[in-house]
């Protein structure tokens, strides 16, 4: 079977791919290159044997969205990664998240409505849920207003996959995962943003390389036990394989729905300076921080319940927070030539 995943080379997408070609998937991976590389393709290639077919290709480009659909109409599913993914970016740069975020998901369900079936499957994200009130957080907490303008593009996201299903035969499933951190074990392929990292462990394995002088940890007022806030921290892997049983369960038309909805998560909840401390654990060195301002957008705690993943799709996170730091940390050393 064919399947369609888009953002394929940024860092979800990869270990997807992988995972996708181990489970014996043909895959075509959509990319515009605007926070990847092409070196990713070979990274896929030496995990699995296999490079998969490679489009460079900006979804915010409708007639190539739909030229590239009409060349290839036999894809069996779709995983939809391609967005910008930034809290503090966004807040800084709303309509490029819009644009980037919204248009291209339109563009992509357009054409998977123009077939006899498609299954779809969503990159969504736990800031749909806001701050939530209660912890840890299940399906049916409450949609709380959005903190920024890239939680809001998952939540309406979600929205516009739900009133197109109604109407379609599209089924779906939205994968709201947590905070996804580590690498691959072989180190083949990684976490690599262009410029300054916008989420904490890049930010961490890049100052213990060198890269940066210190760490920013915004905010030691939080109503938090050591006042940083909290996040669940999954290992990519772990994230990746999650997608493959969802895609499964579209595919051999097991879902009880035409959309469902799943937290992806490990269930624990990690405050940054738990994270920076666990990180010192496993590189053996001290990591340089320092305690600045509050950043916009940010909410004080978030981790899942993730009983609903474990008992319906069979699927549970294996790996521990200093299991995906050190494949972190080895990532960042190899790129790095140390």
């Amino acid at each position: 079977m064919k399947i369609l995943v888009t953002g394929g080379l940024g860092f979800i997408g990869s270990h997807t791919i992988v995972e996708l070609q181990n489970q014996g998937f043909d895959v075509i991976a959509i990319d515009n290159l605007s926070n990847s590389s092409l070196s990713v393709l070979e990274g896929i290639e030496k995990i699995t044997g296999k490079k998969p077919i490679f489009e460079q290709l900006d979804l915010r480009d409708k007639l190539a969205v739909q030229n590239f659909f009409k060349l290839n109409d036999d894809i069996s599913g779709v995983i939809h990664f391609a967005a910008s993914k930034a809290v503090g970016e966004s807040v800084e740069n709303p309509l490029l998240y819009y644009e980037n975020n919204i248009n291209t998901l339109v563009y992509v369900l357009q054409e998977l409505q123009k077939k006899e079936s498609a299954n779809f499957i969503f990159s969504s994200s736990c800031t749909v849920y806001g701050q939530a009130e209660k912890m840890p957080i299940t399906e049916n907490a409450p949609i709380q207003p959005a903190i920024s303008p890239y939680g809001n593009t998952k939540q309406i996201g979600e929205e516009i996959i739900a009133e197109v299903c109604k109407v379609s035969n599209i089924n779906s499933i939205l994968l709201r995962y947590f905070n996804p951190i580590g690498s691959h074990p072989s180190a083949e392929i990684g976490e690599l943003p262009i410029g300054v990292p916008q989420n904490l462990v890049p930010f961490i394995t890049q100052t213990g390389i060198g890269l940066r002088k210190e760490l920013s940890v915004y905010g030691n007022d939080y109503p938090t036990p050591d006042g940083t806030c909290i996040r669940d921290y999954i290992h990519v892997v772990d994230l990746a394989k999650a997608h493959v049983i969802a895609l499964k369960r579209l595919l051999n038309k097991n879902n009880l729905e035409k959309i469902e909805i799943f937290n992806l998560g490990t269930g624990t909840g990690s405050s940054v300076l738990e994270v920076i401390a666990a990180f010192e654990k496993v590189s053996e060195q001290k990591l340089q921080y320092k305690i600045v301002d509050r950043r916009e957008g940010d909410i004080i705690s978030a981790y899942a319940n993730t009983d609903k993943a474990n008992t319906i799709l069979g699927w549970k996170a294996e790996s521990t927070l200093e299991n995906a730091l050190e494949s972190a940390w080895k990532w960042e050393k190899k790129i790095r030539g140390k």
